[in-house]
């Protein structure tokens, strides 16, 4: 089948962080507890703070800023016919088309989900690359590409593809655009503002007026309601904010005034002095541009948190800021090494055991051999003995093993290792943590305040 679709992942995708929508494709229920998500050049378990600093790093090399268009990752779906592959087979086809299409230059990670009636894959892959240098561009029919990357793949394999596939237009909501039907929930709370614009004089009024205008009215704990075309009920608290049955009431009786957001008009300059004074000076009602600049990105809770954290840490100046961001990036990335080191080093423990383990049990059986001349009778009746011994010499050989460590030792080893990639996560989920404040923090202060992401900001006189 072909892949069905790229899209950008953004800082914030359909209300979702990068975290919760890596969250979501590497979802334990739907790869087999994670058995079938691989990686390329990054850890499959930190992959969004790792996609997040070479961000950072493309920024710093680049001197590019940064502005709300900018694209942290891109999301391919790759889908197969019902029973026709298996899921290691589909994880492995899904790399082979990360692999081809990004030419081997971004990080990435192939999710298979098995929780469908067709086995998929989600590959989501950095837009930035390997070196931090560059960026991928999304290009015209660039899903039309990998449609073909795809079946070329699965014709290799001798799988099925899509001999005339539809062009897609994205989900059919974002086709429609404004031409399309508000929902059920939407038409709901259009007929409530509709219905407490005629002011009625309380709630069972508000009650009778719904059901005039031809919705259902199911009373008991939580109040309900049901229009034409809709096979259940909507309860008034599931619509949250200013259409709950406690939010309605206060609006009935005036407690509670529902206005339209005002939008406000932009520019102003930094100002000099500390970052907190500029951007108290910034936070004013209306007729600042700085303010109008910072709505357009930002919400207030952002800006309130950036002040607070500022403050906290009595980081006062931009080059203080900009030192313990370079800080924060450099111990979160010593961290992420080791764990990286880690999970390379115990697969190679494991495999030696196994190949120890053989190599041991088929020594006598392979001296033997030997002594036969290397008999063909003899190879035919303890052919896998042979094999084994074989293929476990090749390994040692290809590490450059001049003497075999013992059992003992590397279980040592993997114990010693386990115990310190589990310490390791306490201190990695920490400067993870305080990373991606610290660099929200200080890009929140640079749009707001009007600052070069890569240059100390210039003094400016106040206007």
């Amino acid at each position: 089948m072909a892949a069905t679709w790229i899209k950008p992942i953004h800082a914030k995708n359909k209300g979702k962080s990068i975290a919760q929508t890596i969250d979501y494709v590497e979802n334990p229920d739907k790869t087999r507890n994670g058995e079938l998500v691989t990686g390329y050049q990054c850890n499959i378990q930190v992959v969004d703070a790792e996609f997040l600093l070479a961000k950072q790093q493309y920024f710093s090399q680049t001197g590019r800023e940064q502005d709300s268009r900018n694209v942290l990752a891109y999301h391919i779906r790759q889908s197969f016919k019902p029973d026709e592959i298996t899921p290691e087979l589909a994880n492995k086809l899904g790399r082979e088309l990360a692999m081809r299409f990004t030419k081997n230059n971004h990080a990435f990670i192939v999710a298979t989900h098995i929780d469908k009636s067709h086995i998929h894959n989600h590959i989501i892959f950095n837009s930035v690359n390997l070196a931090c240098d560059g960026k991928f561009r999304d290009f015209k029919q660039s899903g039309r590409a990998i449609r073909r990357i795809s079946d070329r793949i699965c014709l290799e394999y001798g799988l099925s593809i899509i001999e005339n596939p539809k062009l897609s237009r994205g989900s059919y909501g974002d086709w429609l655009g404004d031409k399309k039907m508000p929902t059920l929930r939407q038409q709901l709370q259009q007929t409530i503002d509709t219905i407490l614009e005629q002011k009625p004089v309380d709630f069972d009024e508000f009650l009778k007026l719904m059901e005039a205008a031809g919705y259902e009215i199911k009373c008991g704990k939580h109040i309900s309601f049901r229009g034409n075309g809709s096979k259940s009920f909507i309860r008034l608290r599931s619509l949250k904010g200013d259409y709950t049955e406690n939010a309605i009431r206060d609006r009935i009786t005036g407690s509670r005034v529902v206005k339209p957001k005002e939008k406000v008009a932009p520019a102003h300059q930094p100002q000099s002095d500390n970052l907190l004074m500029q951007i108290q000076r910034c936070v004013v009602p209306k007729g600042s541009p700085g303010y109008d600049r910072w709505v357009a990105v930002f919400n207030l809770k952002q800006l309130a948190k950036t002040f607070n954290f500022l403050q906290e840490n009595n980081l006062l100046e931009y080059e203080t800021l900009s030192e313990k961001v370079q800080q924060a990036k450099d111990d979160f990335n010593v961290i992420s090494t080791r764990i990286k080191a880690i999970d390379t080093r115990l697969p190679e423990i494991s495999s030696l055991q196994k190949h120890i383990g053989s190599y041991s049990k088929t020594k006598d059986t392979y001296a033997e051999y030997r002594k036969s001349g290397w008999s063909k009778k003899f190879y035919a009746e303890h052919r896998e003995n042979i094999e084994l011994h074989k293929s476990a010499k090749k390994v040692f050989d290809a590490l450059g093993l001049a003497k075999l460590p013992t059992i003992k030792t590397l279980q040592t080893e993997y114990a010693a290792l386990l115990a310190e990639k589990k310490s390791l996560y306490g201190k990695y989920k920490e400067t993870r943590q305080y990373m991606q404040e610290i660099l929200v923090v200080k890009q929140n202060a640079e749009q707001l305040l009007g600052y070069s992401a890569t240059a100390k900001p210039k003094e400016t006189e106040r206007v």
